[in-house]
């Protein structure tokens, strides 16, 4: 039997994640302040100015939350104003979020709804739904979670007019196109999430969407 699911699987990966994937609701804070503040975000660093703290998603940015819980990156994600962490709270006093979360067994929580704001990405949070990952370099990411990430992808692409998939170390990439919507043009974090190798073996499982990495 274990070998016939390995052929299975190596066979027929597209029917197997076509399903869709079952996800577990666990929403962070959403009030009036957090939107007050995602509004002024998207106006001060997007220059979008909106009525509602929504987004149009045409790409996914993929990431890890370099600790190992879920439990700890709800704590993180669930404040409406960010603790700490000066580099971004210059920027703004909203707190960091993301609209989904992996867990290392591969189990998906929905954080936010899809087209909810979300502050994950530098120059592309108006358009991006984030997809964090538990784990990091102490905790490299594992099949399952590759396997989730290709499935809820696949889900959000029969949804959505997503064009482009990249990894978080991967963003600064758009700097020079269209897409990229950041009023200071020396506000630039480095990142090194999710890993190259992740975003190679999830690409190679995606080649049929024709997702691209950059925008050409």
């Amino acid at each position: 039997m274990k070998y016939l699911l390995k052929f299975i699987f190596a066979i027929f990966p597209i029917w197997i994640y076509a399903q869709t994937p079952k996800i577990i609701q666990k929403p962070i804070t959403w009030n009036a302040e957090r939107e007050q503040l995602s509004l002024d975000y998207l106006k001060n660093r997007h220059g979008v100015i909106q009525e509602k703290a929504v987004i149009k998603p045409t790409m996914i940015v993929v990431h890890w939350t370099a600790n190992n819980s879920v439990k700890a990156t709800f704590a993180t994600f669930n404040p409406v104003r960010l603790p700490g962490r000066p580099e971004l709270t210059k920027a703004s006093p909203l707190n960091v979020s993301s609209q989904y979360v992996i867990d290392r067994d591969g189990t998906i929580y929905q954080f936010l709804p899809d087209t909810v704001f979300a502050r994950h990405t530098i120059g592309l949070n108006y358009c991006a739904i984030g997809i964090e990952n538990i784990g990091g370099d102490k905790f490299p990411l594992t099949t399952a979670q590759l396997d989730a990430n290709e499935a809820l992808i696949r889900q959000l692409k029969k949804k959505y007019p997503i064009e482009f998939v990249l990894g978080h170390h991967e963003y600064t990439a758009f700097r020079k196109t269209k897409y990229w919507k950041e009023t200071d043009p020396n506000y630039i974090t480095s990142k090194s999430d999710p890993g190259n190798d992740f975003m190679v073996k999830l690409r190679k499982r995606l080649t049929d969407l024709h997702l691209s990495a950059i925008a050409k």
